[in-house]
């Protein structure tokens, strides 16, 4: 089952995650929201949209812009909305 953590923490884990570009987007209700944050940064992808990035801190470590989601995707990318993924060389992604 796809997982990504930090520090041996759990941010998120599910069996339904959507993979797209190589990425796992987990659903929203899989993702344990108390330990991210919303940052300021956003990107625009030509076919998904325009991305919002999460922030996470676990045990005191703080990784920005380790994460994030498309909460308006274009009509090609509605299936990833509000699902989160992670960066693997800021976070464990496995699965």
């Amino acid at each position: 089952m796809p997982r990504a953590t930090l520090n041996g923490v759990t941010l998120a884990e599910s069996d339904r995650t959507e993979v797209v570009e190589g990425n796992h987007y987990f659903p929203p209700g899989s993702v344990n929201r108390d330990l991210f944050r919303e940052s300021g940064t956003t990107t625009h992808c030509p076919w998904k949209g325009d991305a919002s990035y999460l922030s996470v801190e676990v045990d005191g470590t703080r990784v920005e812009d380790a994460a994030w989601y498309y909460p308006e995707p274009k009509e090609a990318a509605e299936n990833i909305r509000d699902h989160i993924a992670f960066y693997g060389n800021k976070v464990e992604v496995a699965g």
